[in-house]
């Protein structure tokens, strides 16, 4: 008998994986049908989405492969919205986003009735728990306290139909292996050097959306990334790292060995640099944020700030929610949100998508224009003054939909050359009667928050960091720094920028989990900004001598 079951499994009828979107379709006409008949509240909306997502990956430690990994999973997102668009189960309460959906796996094999049976239980489990939390608002009065925003649930958008090119994960393990471990030899011979990674990762990501709207998605897209890190410790207990990346849509894109051993001698000597460098004490002075560093410095401080979402929670601290028409920048300055743009210069974007995870199609999104906020990023969840999104929800697989960031982009009409920018920061360091000032050359990444119960404050965190002399000195490498401020006090510090952009790739952790982004910048001069010294811990470099292979 058990034998005869495994053969009654394979002999199931097979779909191709253009059939996904005809399965998920059959299957949502068929659930909102019988709910819209038989169930008390009916939904007035349902949405599937399947992620699929695949990778192949090597890491390499002192020349030696540590990991090889292949993985492949797909997972089933499930929107059901009961009620009406004015509310509905997913009604914003004391600044509370509700989760119905859980991401649940579905089978990898395009198996129908598989993939059938998860998309039934799933919708069923998601519909029970939206319908309990309308009937809970309808009935509780304590849940329907007025808020100052007094928008719908859910706004009307146009229906879609795309079928995108799905490309394929076929990359050569094995031509990577010599290039890679070189490079992690390289690196693991340079002093100082406590543990380092070279790791190569590359990604095949495709969503298959639809709606009862009409709304008919497939997209994908690939993901190449090379990260070269090393860490060390100092003796005061500071733990230090040096890291560079190279991201591409295609692995044809990627750099040539030479680049990438270049890259791991610069990041052997850097580390081995940051460990004899001086800790800096808390400085507040003129700085430059190259244009890597001030991508990231307006991610964190700026992009989060303008997601809708965070416009209709009461809990949020709304910085922006009442600026619309007002300067929030630099009449120099403007911020276009631009998920459309898929490179700037030579470099691929990773914040790129033709729709969101709503269905909606992307659009370049002007959120400041010299200075001026004129809009914020949007979902399907409308806020005050913005019934419509603008292409922006976005989520990872088992989380709801939010307004999210993709690529941000800073415009400026005040430019000049990094020479100038340097002198005008050593002009400003002079004016100020400061000893020195600051260069930012990279920054690994940073957090801001943004409730309303919180102090609205950021802290970014540099990698290489060198003070500036305005007597002729070298600059010299400093150790120890995070960059800390206020978001609105922080902005009017800006006093010009260079003429050239840089990009930093990354992914982004906040509420609907974790999104691919981008931060496009030019180099930054700032009349102040803030620093503090980075934690150190009780731990210690190891006592014992590095191992040697000379040694027995």
């Amino acid at each position: 008998m058990r034998r005869f079951l495994v053969l009654l499994v394979l002999s199931l009828p097979l779909c191709s994986a253009q059939d996904l979107l005809q399965i998920l379709s059959e299957e949502l006409t068929r659930n909102f049908t019988t709910l819209r008949q038989k169930a008390d509240p009916a939904p007035y909306f349902m949405a599937y989405e399947v992620t699929s997502d695949e990778s192949e990956s090597l890491a390499f430690t002192l020349g030696a492969l540590t990991a090889r990994g292949s993985n492949h999973g797909r997972y089933f997102d499930v929107t059901v919205r009961v009620g009406t668009p004015k509310l509905d189960n997913y009604h914003v309460v004391r600044g509370q986003f509700p989760r119905f959906t859980s991401g649940t796996p579905v089978p990898i094999d395009n198996v129908a009735p598989a993939i059938r049976q998860r998309v039934w239980l799933d919708t069923d489990r998601a519909y029970r728990l939206a319908a309990q939390r309308l009937i809970q608002i309808q009935s509780d009065d304590s849940l329907k306290v007025a808020s100052a925003d007094q928008s719908a649930d859910f706004s009307s958008e146009p229906t879609e139909k795309f079928t995108g090119s799905i490309p394929k994960l076929k990359v050569s393990l094995e031509a990577w292996e010599p290039v890679l471990r070189k490079a992690s030899a390289t690196l693991g011979a340079s002093p100082g050097v406590l543990s380092s990674t070279v790791y190569l990762s590359i990604e095949r990501h495709a969503t298959y959306f639809v709606n009862t709207e009409g709304t008919r998605i497939a997209q994908g897209r690939l993901y190449c990334r090379i990260v070269i890190n090393a860490a060390a410790k100092t003796e005061d207990g500071m733990n230090l790292e040096s890291v560079r990346t190279f991201e591409a849509a295609d692995p044809s894109h990627l750099p040539k060995p030479a680049e990438i051993e270049s890259a791991a001698q610069t990041v052997g000597k850097e580390i081995t640099a940051l460990t004899h460098a001086p800790v800096i004490d808390p400085y507040v002075g003129p700085a430059i944020l190259s244009g890597r560093a001030a991508g990231v410095f307006f991610h964190e401080i700026f992009g989060h700030r303008v997601e809708g979402f965070r416009q209709k929670s009461e809990d949020e601290g709304q910085t922006f929610t009442k600026s619309v028409g007002k300067p929030v920048l630099p009449d120099f300055l403007s911020v276009v949100f631009d998920a459309t743009r898929k490179t700037i210069g030579n470099t691929d974007l990773n914040g790129s998508y033709e729709y969101d995870d709503e269905g909606v199609k992307a659009r370049p999104v002007t959120v400041v224009d010299h200075g001026i906020l004129k809009t914020f990023l949007l979902s399907r969840m409308p806020i005050q003054g913005f019934d419509h999104s603008n292409g922006h929800g976005r989520r990872q697989p088992g989380r709801e939909v939010m307004a999210r960031q993709s690529n941000l982009i800073v415009e400026s009409s005040r430019q000049v050359s990094d020479a100038e920018l340097r002198k005008m920061l050593i002009d400003e360091v002079k004016r100020q009667n400061k000893p020195y000032g600051l260069y930012f050359e990279d920054i690994t990444g940073g957090f801001t928050l943004t409730q309303r119960a919180g102090l609205q404050a950021f802290t970014v965190i540099p990698l290489v960091v060198y003070r500036v002399y305005p007597d002729g000195r070298p600059d010299e490498l400093v150790r120890g720094v995070s960059i800390v401020g206020t978001p609105l006090a922080s902005f009017g510090k800006i006093l010009a920028t260079s003429n050239h952009s840089e990009v930093f790739n990354g992914y982004c952790g906040a509420e609907s989990g974790t999104v691919p982004v981008s931060a496009v910048s030019p180099a930054l001069l700032l009349g102040e900004i803030e620093v503090q010294k980075s934690e150190t811990s009780s731990q210690r470099p190891p006592l014992l001598p590095r191992p040697s292979e000379t040694e027995p």
